[in-house]
């Protein structure tokens, strides 16, 4: 692999976060390595952009930026003023938590890599399926190994972003890799409604129970039974298949 290869690292658990540090980790096998990341937890940001107040972006060190923003603004932030060349690739993760079904709607991490996606950067999304880390490190192999064949890739599709989960079992025990399609995850009881010392009501969204369903080819039931998934994330979200149907509705 050509060692000018660009490599640009962020995600949305903040700078210190050890995904992070494992995929640079893996990264600078592959290619050249900056770090451009959030200052703190950015968890559930989406897609969203600081807009109403100034960005700062401090640098730390050889290669590696914190910006006291989301993970979008990072990639914004790193492709348009703080890299000297625009990155090759797009690396985000490695996300303490899994990002299936609905929940890349609502991920930072997966946000990072669209962003870049949207630059025309090929980018890769990189989640951990559970919220312990005693496994995470032994990923460094099959990280190593999937990320090269993917940088390596002369036919990587033109506006779609991969998101992997990897599953929450020792490395030594996965099945495998499966390409899936997005499942379906449904919270219940994740609002809470609270009153507060002085009466007023106050909400907590989090929490609750997670149950997932899909079917045989979902990332959910890959991570299930063991495999790394890797789902092809498109930038249209256009349903073309009904286009015809509502067409014909005289609106």
């Amino acid at each position: 692999m050509s060692p000018r290869l660009r490599i640009l690292c962020t995600n949305d658990d903040g700078v210190h976060a050890a995904g992070l540090r494992l995929l640079a980790e893996v990264a600078r096998d592959i290619g050249q390595v900056e770090i451009v990341a959030p200052d703190r937890q950015q968890s559930a940001a989406s897609h969203s952009l600081t807009l109403h107040r100034p960005l700062r972006a401090t640098h730390t060190g050889d290669g590696e930026y914190v910006v006291d923003g989301t993970p979008t603004d990072c990639v914004l932030l790193a492709v348009n003023q703080l890299l000297e060349t625009p990155p090759d690739f797009v690396f985000s993760g490695v996300n303490h938590g899994p990002n299936m079904g609905e929940d890349v709607l609502y991920s930072g991490t997966v946000a990072a890599a669209m962003e870049g996606t949207i630059f025309g950067i090929r980018s890769v999304a990189v989640s951990f399926a559970s919220s312990h880390d005693e496994h995470l490190p032994g990923y460094a192999r099959v990280l190593r190994d999937l990320l090269g064949k993917l940088v390596g890739r002369d036919d990587f599709p033109p506006e779609t972003c991969f998101n992997i989960n990897l599953p929450d079992r020792p490395a030594a025990d996965v099945q495998g890799v499966r390409v899936t399609s997005l499942g379906r995850r449904v919270y219940a009881d994740s609002l809470i409604r609270r009153e507060d010392p002085s009466g007023k009501d106050y909400f907590w969204i989090g929490g609750g129970v997670l149950s997932w369903s899909g079917n045989d080819e979902s990332d959910f039931q890959a991570i299930e039974n063991g495999y790394v998934s890797v789902t092809p994330l498109h930038l249209d979200l256009t349903n073309h298949g009904l286009l015809r149907q509502i067409r014909s509705w005289d609106l």
